[in-house]
């Protein structure tokens, strides 16, 4: 469980050849009777990680379409104990590793301790904190290095070299390059030194290192698996997901796998 689950379900993957692909969704969007289904959904379909989101007050990351996908599950009455609630009803259906990404607000409120021991009790294996900053991540790092919940950081192309390269050293289970300035959202083309900065997080990091923000359409997919070893896919999926267009959620994360990529 936790960060081993994590290492193992990318080894997999790549030591195949393919490229990982981790689908970010919305918890509670559409109501939290749906999340076993939309998680076994993503698992069966090829899925290598789930990131789930955890709706917050005043996300500070998220652009419209995961802004308005956590404004309809608060509506829906989603907590974060009733994610976890759920995680932990059908955690035996489920191999697929779960990273939560959620604000330190909520972790703080709900008790750091408290916090991780519950998430290791429901199945969830790491966690993504946007709002935390790299330095101050001793707040909660000792603490999930106790319950081997990895702790996963962002990097971004905008920090100076000696940062990013910090920051991908002490990454766990995987290194989220972040691809663009800005909040989330689908993007129609990518900076110029987007491939250097990808493989130079890849020399310095010791896990695999993901790209996203940005990500949406089969061709950027594979484009970014040339320098990476994988992608996050966040507001194309939980668009298409609200949209019940499950045969294009598929065809993404088909263009991970190698069977797919073309020559």
């Amino acid at each position: 469980m936790g960060k081993a689950k994590i290492d193992s379900a990318f080894k997999a993957v790549l030591d195949k050849g393919d490229k990982a692909f981790v689908p970010y969704i919305m918890a509670g969007d559409g109501g939290l009777e749906q999340l076993q289904e939309q998680i076994l959904f993503l698992e069966k379909s090829g899925a290598t990680v789930v990131e789930l989101g955890i709706p917050f007050s005043d996300p500070v990351a998220d652009g419209p379409v995961i802004q308005e996908a956590g404004l309809r599950s608060l509506a829906s009455g989603t907590t974060l104990d009733g994610v976890l609630e759920s995680l932990n009803e059908w955690k035996e259906e489920r191999t697929i590793p779960i990273v939560l990404m959620t604000y330190f607000n909520l972790i703080y409120s709900y008790g750091i301790e408290r916090f991780a021991q519950r998430c290791i009790e429901v199945g969830v294996d790491g966690l993504i904190i946007p709002d935390l900053p790299f330095e101050e991540d001793e707040m909660v790092a000792p603490i999930f290095t106790k319950y081997e919940l990895a702790l996963i950081h962002l990097v971004a192309p905008t920090s100076p070299q000696s940062r990013i390269e910090q920051i991908a050293k002490q990454t766990e289970g995987f290194l989220y390059a972040v691809t663009v300035k800005g909040t989330t959202g689908v993007r129609n083309e990518y900076e110029d030194g987007l491939a250097s900065y990808l493989q130079l997080l890849k020399e310095y990091s010791s896990v695999p290192v993901l790209a996203g923000f940005g990500v949406s359409s089969p061709e950027t997919v594979r484009e970014l698996g040339n320098y990476c070893d994988g992608v996050i896919v966040g507001s194309k999926i939980v668009d298409l997901l609200f949209k019940g267009e499950r045969e294009e959620i598929k065809n993404l994360i088909a263009a991970s796998k190698k069977s797919t990529v073309q020559s």
